[in-house]
């Protein structure tokens, strides 16, 4: 009688053993609590509970997303959302004469200053080593109404 039960009974899948509960696959994933991490991860200086994470200042990404587009590695329209006013049109004006292109090895932002003239402007200066040579950049931000910062002047150092 247990060989006929065996002929139709359903075959058993080889792949895994029936009782296998496996969080990898779709049916046997256990419901997510809010609040739970997904998986786990080793805690690092970044993702440590308590740990500052120090975001970048406004000044600092500003002058290094107008160096790369004064000096040639980023198109003038990557920093259209990000000027306001005339400042765009003096961009692609600039940008054109490619005040800080180089031959040699990439521009970099050597020091940043900046000065706080009302609440929710600060203008900015940077100087830019190239090589060499030290050059100018100078560069007004302005806060908008939707707490976002905006570049509204550009000049450099050269005539």
């Amino acid at each position: 009688m247990n060989k006929v039960m065996s002929r139709t009974a359903q075959p058993r899948p080889r792949h895994r053993p029936p009782t296998r509960r496996d969080s990898r696959r779709p049916g046997g994933a256990p419901p997510r609590t809010p609040g739970r991490p997904t998986a786990a991860r080793p805690e690092t200086a970044r993702t440590r509970p308590g740990a500052a994470v120090r975001q970048p200042r406004p000044t600092d990404l500003f002058a290094e997303r107008l160096l790369a587009v004064l000096s040639g590695q980023r198109p003038v329209h990557w920093m259209l959302r990000h000027t306001a006013g005339r400042a765009y049109d003096d961009l692609a004006r600039l940008a054109e004469h490619g005040p800080l292109r180089t031959l040699g090895p990439r521009p970099v932002v050597q020091d940043i200053g900046y000065y706080v003239p009302s609440q929710g402007a600060l203008e900015v200066f940077a100087r830019i080593a190239a090589g060499g040579r030290l050059r100018a950049m100078a560069f007004r931000l302005e806060l908008g109404k939707d707490l976002r910062w905006r570049c509204t002047a550009v000049e450099t150092g050269t005539p």
